[in-house]
């Protein structure tokens, strides 16, 4: 039976591509002898496996809410975030560890052949990172794809792909400089340098996915002016217990009691609070208030 859950296309044609590419890589970074080529296929074929997972984990998320997922699986796309951010830093790791065995013992590199992978290099990645940042937005519940922004998942792979393509213009102007230089150890320079970028950059998105699992306040998100904002609406006395969290980092939730003055300004107020949380994209709002009058 089929499931209605469909796959996200822009994710399988990263994933596709990273495998096909990191195996056109291993053969090239060996007709080549280059340390930064090989390393780097290493990287794109774990890369490849983390984004298999990412695109059943991001089919997955798609599920209602159920009895035991009352919001939902939408943080199952911060698991797999988390994967392919921990990955990238096995794989930056690797690549460290490889740069520096050969950077006091460079050996000849066919630098000519460099240049044409780093030109395939940059045309692959680039075109996977133009298709997901184009069509992230189509496959999400309509709330989300409303604002055309990537979740934790799409994000992690996006980051991946730009890495790559930055790392495939230094590879391209690495091998143009030993082409008429001969200066090999360039190479292992460019696989410290591009390891070092590639675990910077995953170790941040690794650290933005867990605050969404503790539950910080959200990115771009101020709680003072929600705040603030929240005791300007007529007949509002004092705001108390206002929390707002991400679920996935697109979709967040707040909630909030507050004590207005009269009842019968009950549905008023109820009406402006959800319009101003909306202004600020935060469409799950729970609100409790109380009538002072009543006390």
């Amino acid at each position: 039976m089929k499931s209605k859950y469909k796959v996200n296309p822009q994710l399988s044609l990263a994933f596709f591509l990273n495998l096909l590419f990191s195996i056109i890589e291993l053969v090239g970074g060996i007709l080549t002898n280059s340390t930064a080529i090989i390393a780097d296929a290493f990287h794109d074929f774990m890369d490849a496996v983390a984004i298999g997972i990412a695109v059943y984990m991001d089919k997955f998320s798609r599920k209602p809410a159920s009895e035991k997922f009352s919001y939902g699986y939408r943080r199952f796309v911060l698991l797999s975030a988390i994967i392919m951010s921990a990955i990238l830093l096995i794989g930056a790791a690797f690549m460290i560890y490889n740069g520096f065995i050969f950077i006091n013992n460079p050996r000849e590199v066919n630098s000519l052949g460099m240049l044409g992978l780093a030109v395939l290099g940059i045309a692959v990645n680039g075109f996977a990172f133009l298709k997901i940042k184009k069509g992230n937005g189509s496959h999400h519940h309509q709330h989300i794809h409303e604002h055309n922004e990537p979740d934790a998942n799409s994000k992690a792979i996006m980051l991946h792909l730009l890495e790559d393509v930055l790392g495939w213009i230094a590879v391209l102007v690495g091998a143009a400089i030993m082409y008429f230089t001969g200066w090999f150890w360039i190479d292992s320079v460019l696989t410290i340098a591009i390891a070092l970028f590639i675990g910077y950059n995953a170790w941040i998105n690794l650290w933005n996915t867990f605050k969404v699992l503790l539950q910080a306040v959200p990115v771009n998100v101020s709680l003072e002016e929600i705040k603030t904002a929240l005791k300007n609406i007529p007949s509002v006395q004092s705001v108390k217990q206002l929390q707002i969290w991400s679920l996935d980092g697109i979709q967040h939730i707040a909630t909030t009691v507050v004590f207005i003055q009269n009842a019968k300004d009950y549905h008023n107020v109820q009406t402006e609070i959800k319009q101003l949380f909306l202004a600020y994209n935060i469409r799950e709002v729970t609100i409790q208030i109380n009538v002072l009058e009543s006390f």
